[in-house]
């Protein structure tokens, strides 16, 4: 199946964004590890939290892009059946 090239954008960004929550994960900690284990955890945390949002955006977008396929395909389906049962009759000439 050919892909779009939003489609294809949006599947680098997703998996761009999961490794950017693993590698910032581990460097916000190791930034943050000199004040102590909690702090370094709870900064951790944070950006954690931020980071997932971002992913949340993503995966919301791709799902109404979805959505939008969809619901275009379905309407088009509906005008091919209402054609079919309502015949456009011919105009009259007045």
């Amino acid at each position: 199946m050919k892909r779009s090239t939003f489609d294809a954008l949006l599947s680098f960004l997703g998996g761009v964004s999961w490794a950017f929550v693993v590698i910032g994960a581990w460097v916000t900690f190791q930034s943050f590890v000199f004040l102590g284990i909690v702090p370094a955890l709870m900064f951790t945390f944070m950006f954690i939290f931020i980071a997932l949002f971002l992913i949340l955006i993503l995966e919301t977008m791709s799902m109404y892009k979805d959505r939008h396929e969809m619901l275009v395909k379905q309407t088009a389906i509906l005008e091919e059946i209402r054609d079919s049962l309502n015949p456009r009759e011919p105009a009259e000439d007045q």
